[in-house]
């Protein structure tokens, strides 16, 4: 079992930043995989980003790309999302999932594990 802790939403203006952070604990941490996923209300758990176990791969959701940046911490057992130039489509609960899988996935179904999320609110 792996236990998944997010950490780092809030209510921010447009254009501001926040970083997310997801706390693992449970089993070796480098031995995942991690994906950011989000929903907002009424809609479907969509994609953001994932990093791949050494963080050698990244990939991101098209619409992320140039603003959030994923990145882990392996001696911390923290995976992050630095999250820049926010808009408020970009209102969602933000979940972090991990997953046993080789390198990356942006299918949900995939990983094992997910937290409980954190809010991320973004005002116009």
């Amino acid at each position: 079992q792996v236990q998944l802790l997010e950490s780092g939403g809030g209510l921010v203006q447009a254009g501001a930043s926040l970083r997310l952070s997801c706390a693992a604990s449970g089993r070796t941490f480098s031995n995942y995989a991690m994906g950011w996923f989000r929903q907002a209300p009424g809609k479907e758990r969509e994609f953001v980003g994932c990093i791949s176990r050494s963080a050698g791969t990244v990939k991101y959701e098209d619409s992320v790309k140039g603003r959030f940046t994923i990145s882990r911490d392996n001696a911390k057992n923290t995976v992050y999302l630095q999250m820049n130039s926010l808009k408020p489509e970009d209102t969602a609960v933000y979940y972090c999932a991990a997953g046993t899988f080789a390198i990356v996935s942006q299918r949900a179904e995939r990983y094992d594990y997910w937290g409980q999320g954190t809010q991320v609110t973004v005002s116009s």
